[in-house]
């Protein structure tokens, strides 16, 4: 089976593409700032910030998957975060199509995580792949990510971005700290709650980009999401309905999460109802499209 290499293994949706590829017979390894030839999942070493990555990653690598990024809520959004959460996703995606060109190695895909934050925040308006962009630092650092990407489609290799969602796990991500309070019987929405959060279940994301890899006529923008998404309200009642305990459910003020997060706090309250149209006209078949039956896979597989 061919050899796909993966920058940004270690996180969340790296972990378990990591272990699905592998099931299916693929060789992976990933990219890592440091060297650890005797792990699962061989790492190779790389540095964005010194523009430099070993070249036999680059050579074995049939597939390219790019997942690296700075955390986009890990830090508060200084001048610097916001430098650093842009950087990290260009400059990492430059020093991969110059090590295709420098090894005279050129992959059969390059495949790119993306986000849609690009939206931004668009209330009820049902977004696809040919919206236009909104405004505010999510869309702003989404558009530099894809002009960074859009480089290397413009090489001529086969480039997919997939505009990934609110992305389920019990693991990590958006659903790991919406079931915290849940352990103290409270749950909490934020604002009003009627701000849309388009969703995916973790396998589905990744089975998303097992596609990309697989479909040779997969290439351009796809939206990384499930066909039904709900409001952030929805969520946290299905949360609640998922785990079957008595608990309390109590907004949390925009306002408060203002003062608490500043412009950091879009993360959050932006509505952005995104289609999967596009995706499964190319022949995608969601495993979990619903939400009550992705939460309570979830919560039974601790996955």
């Amino acid at each position: 089976m061919p050899t796909v290499l993966i920058a940004g293994g270690s996180g969340l949706i790296g972990q378990r593409l990591s272990d699905i590829l592998k099931q299916k017979g693929y060789e992976v390894l990933h990219l890592s700032r440091r060297r650890r030839p005797e792990a699962s999942f061989p790492s190779y070493q790389w540095d964005v910030s010194q523009k430099s990555i070993e070249a036999e990653a680059i050579r074995r690598a049939d597939y390219v998957v790019n997942l690296a990024g700075a955390g986009i809520a890990d830090k508060p959004w200084t001048a610097a975060r916001k430098k650093s959460i842009i950087d990290s996703r260009v400059e990492s995606t430059r020093l991969l199509l110059s090590a295709f060109q420098a090894n005279k190695h050129i992959p059969r895909a390059y495949i790119s995580a993306a986000a849609i934050g690009y939206y931004g925040d668009r209330g009820n308006e049902l977004l696809e792949e040919s919206s236009p962009p909104g405004s505010g630092f999510l869309s702003e650092s989404c558009v530099a990510w894809e002009k960074a990407v859009a480089e290397v489609a413009a090489s001529g290799i086969r480039t997919v971005a997939l505009r990934t969602g609110v992305v389920l796990s019990t693991k990590g991500g958006a659903l790991e700290k919406i079931l915290l309070p849940f352990s103290f019987r409270l749950g909490g929405y934020f604002g009003d709650g009627s701000q849309w959060y388009s969703w995916i279940h973790i396998d589905d994301m990744c089975n998303m980009f097992v596609k990309a890899i697989e479909d040779e006529q997969l290439q351009g923008h796809y939206n990384g999401v499930a066909p039904n998404p709900v409001t952030n309200k929805e969520l946290t009642e299905q949360v609640k309905r998922a785990l079957n305990k008595p608990a309390l459910l109590f907004p949390i003020p925009a306002f408060t999460l203002r003062l608490a997060m500043g412009e950091m706090a879009d993360v959050i309250l932006f509505s952005t109802k995104v289609s999967s149209r596009k995706i499964e006209q190319a022949g995608f078949s969601f495993q979990h499209p619903h939400l009550k039956e992705a939460l309570a896979d979830l919560l039974n597989r601790k996955i």
